[in-house]
């Protein structure tokens, strides 16, 4: 397994981790990616995955499900105890239900093999701008009575505890925290935060509600409403 160069070495480049047990697999993506400017180091099962993450200085994981010793759904859920680093799967798996089990653990993006290299690039490119730190300019803080929302510093608060959201996950509290009030679709949610531009169901939409409020419901927190028939909103508070 590679290493990664030291945070002093990034640079402002995104270092990628390739996790597949395939040796071809790892070569054809790490030289998509490595053409698209990004650095890469790479895995070949999941127990060097959750240590290479462990080290530090990655950006994003792609990671395939079927690996040896610990498979990519199992080094997914533990890296969701740890990290909220970008993940988009890896599978020869194309059932709808194998793509929301992956979203449900907490994965970013799903790409079903065989695969395009170019889209897996401009896959990782998406998920990686949806996990970007905001431009300088400052966005006031989304609160919704103990929940704080701070959109500049990628960072959600209940009653001064941080919660680790997903790139999307945060995306979509955003959104909705954005549009109190407002009865968004599914659809609507899918535009707001940019997730068209990979395989993304309104099952899926589902599947981050469904996240967001398991990890709020330990603090007693669930500001997402459904509507049945409908979608999802916010409702407005005095300080909305």
């Amino acid at each position: 397994m590679k290493l990664a160069p030291s945070p002093a070495e990034h640079d402002g480049v995104p270092t990628i981790l390739v996790a597949d047990d395939e040796a071809h697999i790892r070569d054809v993506v790490q030289y998509a990616l490595e053409r698209e400017g990004y650095r890469v180091v790479t895995a070949s099962d999941g127990a060097q995955t959750l240590a290479r993450v462990r080290e530090g200085g990655i950006d994003l994981v792609v990671l395939d499900i079927v690996m040896p010793e610990l498979d990519g759904l199992a080094v997914c859920r533990r890296l969701r105890e740890e990290h909220a680093v970008p993940i988009i799967f890896l599978s020869s798996r194309s059932e709808e239900v194998d793509r929301v089990l992956g979203l449900e653990l907490g994965g970013d993006d799903y790409v079903v093999k065989p695969f395009s290299p170019r889209e897996l690039a401009a896959r990782v490119t998406s998920v990686l701008r949806r996990a970007a730190p905001p431009p300088p300019t400052r966005t006031p803080l989304l609160q919704h009575g103990r929940l704080a929302l701070d959109a500049d510093g990628h960072e959600l608060r209940v009653g001064g505890s941080l919660v680790e959201l997903t790139a999307t996950e945060f995306g979509v509290l955003r959104t909705l925290l954005e549009h109190a009030g407002r009865v968004l679709s599914r659809f609507d949610l899918i535009e707001y935060v940019r997730a068209s531009d990979y395989h993304v169901t309104e099952r899926t939409i589902d599947t981050h509600i469904r996240r967001i409020r398991a990890k709020l419901r330990p603090f007693g927190v669930d500001p997402i409403e459904t509507v049945h028939g409908v979608g999802y909103k916010v409702p407005r508070t005095s300080g909305a």
